[in-house]
Formats: C-alpha cells, sequence, structure tokens
C-alpha cells in the first residue's frame, strides 16, 4: 500500500474519494476536521496539515488593505480561506523552517493519506519529504466546482467575508489545475481521476490498483451527488478540463 497525496480543486471529489480510501489504515492525520454541511460524512482533512498549508500561502498572499483606516479584506482570502487562493503560476513559496520537524513528524507515519486542496499550490515544499509517495488528482466539470464553492461560500460561516463571484471561483480552479497539470505532474507517479469514475467499478479498480489499497467501494453515495445548471466557461478553463479528461482516459461529454 502506497503512501498517497490528493490534490485538486476543493469542492471536486476530493473528499469523496479521500473517503474510499480512509478505512484502509492510512494515517490521515492527528486532528481529522469534523463533518460540516457539504461534507457530512467529513472532508477527511487534518487540522495540523491544513494550518501547515496555511502557514506557507500566507506569505505569498497579501493581507487586507486598510480602506479609510478599515482593514478590508475584500476578495483576499484569510487564515483557513486560503484553500480559495489564486496564486500566479511559478510563484515561488519559501519552506519554514521551523514547519520542518512537524513535516518531517507527519510524513514518518507510513503509509499516509493527506488531503488538502492547498497542496495544489504547496506541494513543492512537501516534496523532499514523501519519499515514495504518489499523487492522486481529482477533478470535476468547472461550471459544476464553481457553483459548489459558491454554495459554500454562503453555507460556512468560516468564508463569510470573503467576497467571491463565479468568474473568481473559476479562476481558483483553473490555477489550481494549471499548477498540478504544468509544474507539479512531471515528476512522480500520478493518477487523474474524474470524480464521476469514483462511482464506477472501472474507477474504483484503477484507484486500487494505483494505491495497493482495500478501497471502500460503498462509501460514494449517489444520494450525495448533486445537480448543477450547465454554464458557460471560459475557453482556457475548457482546454485544462479537456487535459485533465485525457489523463484520467476519460471522453468527457
Amino acid at each position: 500500500m502506497r503512501s498517497v497525496i490528493i490534490l485538486g480543486s476543493g469542492r471536486s471529489g476530493t473528499s469523496m474519494t479521500a473517503g474510499v480510501l480512509a478505512g484502509a489504515g492510512y494515517f490521515m492525520g492527528h486532528k481529522p476536521n469534523a463533518g460540516r454541511i457539504n461534507n457530512p460524512y467529513g472532508n477527511f482533512e487534518d487540522q495540523e496539515i491544513n494550518a501547515l498549508n496555511e502557514r506557507l500561502l500566507s506569505q505569498v498572499i497579501a493581507g487586507p488593505e486598510l480602506v479609510n483606516g478599515v482593514l478590508c479584506h475584500g476578495d483576499r482570502p484569510r487564515e483557513s480561506q486560503r484553500w480559495l487562493a489564486r496564486l500566479p503560476l511559478y510563484t515561488a513559496i519559501p519552506g519554514i523552517w521551523e514547519l520542518t520537524p512537524k513535516i518531517q513528524e507527519l510524513t514518518s507515519h507510513e503509509p499516509y493519506c493527506f488531503k488538502d486542496p492547498r497542496f495544489s499550490y504547496t506541494l513543492p515544499v512537501w516534496r523532499p519529504f514523501l519519499a515514495d509517495a504518489i499523487f492522486l488528482c481529482i477533478f470535476r466539470e468547472p461550471h459544476k466546482t464553481v457553483q459548489s464553492i459558491l454554495k459554500q461560500l454562503k453555507d460556512a460561516p468560516h468564508l463569510h467575508g470573503l467576497e467571491m463571484d463565479a468568474h473568481a471561483a473559476l479562476e481558483v480552479w483553473c490555477l489550481m489545475y494549471r499548477h498540478i497539470l504544468e509544474v507539479h505532474r512531471h515528476h512522480g507517479e500520478w493518477m487523474f481521476l474524474h470524480y464521476d469514475q469514483i462511482f464506477g467499478d472501472a474507477g474504483i479498480q484503477r484507484l486500487a490498483s494505483f494505491t495497493g489499497a482495500d478501497v471502500a467501494v460503498t462509501f460514494p453515495k449517489p444520494d450525495l451527488r448533486k445537480t448543477y445548471p450547465k454554464l458557460a466557461v471560459t475557453q482556457a478553463a475548457s482546454d485544462i478540463y479537456r487535459n485533465l479528461s485525457d489523463l484520467a482516459q476519460l471522453d468527457p461529454i
């Protein structure tokens, strides 16, 4: 059973995939997040890993600006919101020496399965500590992720105050997957999986073969699959989705 890092934009099926692997005996962190309104079974992320990635991202994401003597966050994600950051391609994220012992301790519990959308940006800082880990990229149609993000912004109290429209949410999607496709995937062993494939035997079998794990085939709950109206996206987003679909051996409709 191989250690796994799960990447991809939030609200794209990464939690569902982590749930399929959660019962296989992986170490997934010391402090798992509790379930929330849009993730009733939990998001299978660890509070310490989230905090480490938040700290790393805080170095390259601008904080609030002062407007007429008042701090205004606007569309700048603050602490706990940086999974919605829009980080330009090839932004260098420095390592932080005092975080190294914690990263070393977490990655010493092999095999591990760590999942955090922020890895789409912070992976280079973690790579020296990942040894023989493999990488799993989960995605779905960009318009569905965008609508799910906007719903999360309304439903989750910790996201209130962050100003984000559909255009900005689509930019998050594009930038995260561009980092994966253009920066990260050329190093290490990668598998790309569409959200819908997790509900099929072939996708589950591919996941089991790739990880060597005894996956929970009954974990994906069809009743949790939400429907979204079709929305137009940019050509850039369509091109990224086509690239991801090709890598996932999926013929997008």
